[in-house]
C-alpha cells in the first residue's frame, strides 16, 4: 500500500506542476485558453490572476515531492498536510469557480490522501 501511496502523491505532484505551467507560462496560449475557456482578451486580462495561482499550485507540487523524499515522521505529516491543501482547494474551487476542478483536483487528492492514511 505503501508504494500505491507513493505513486498517487506523486502523480497529485506532477497534476500541480502541469497546472503551474498551464496557468503561469501557457495561460494566453491555446492550451490555457482551452482550459479556462476565455477568449484572448480575457486571457489577456486575467493572466496575472492566473500566474498567482499557478505559483500556488506549484507550492503545492513543491510540498508533495517533499513529503515524499524526507524520512518518516516528518514526510507522512508533509504528505498529509499538502493532500489536505490539495483537497480543500479542489473543493473551494469546485463550488465557486468550476464543478470540473472537483474531478480535476480535489478526487486525486482525496485518493491520494486515503492511501497515505491508510499505508500508516
Amino acid at each position: 500500500m505503501e508504494t500505491t501511496a507513493n505513486v498517487l502523491v506523486g502523480l497529485v505532484a506532477v497534476l500541480h506542476a502541469y497546472i503551474l505551467v498551464l496557468e503561469m507560462f501557457l495561460w494566453e496560449k491555446k492550451p490555457g485558453r482551452e482550459l479556462s475557456g476565455f477568449d484572448a482578451a480575457m486571457a489577456r486580462a486575467t493572466a496575472p490572476l492566473a500566474a498567482n495561482q499557478g505559483l500556488y499550485n506549484g507550492f503545492l507540487a513543491a510540498g508533495l515531492l517533499w513529503g515524499l523524499i524526507a524520512g518518516d515522521p516528518t514526510g507522512f505529516r508533509v504528505q498529509v498536510f499538502f493532500l489536505t491543501c490539495v483537497l480543500v482547494a479542489g473543493v473551494y474551487g469546485g463550488f465557486t469557480a468550476n464543478r470540473r476542478i472537483l474531478i480535476a483536483q480535489a478526487l486525486p487528492g482525496a485518493l491520494a490522501l486515503g492511501a497515505v492514511l491508510l499505508a500508516r
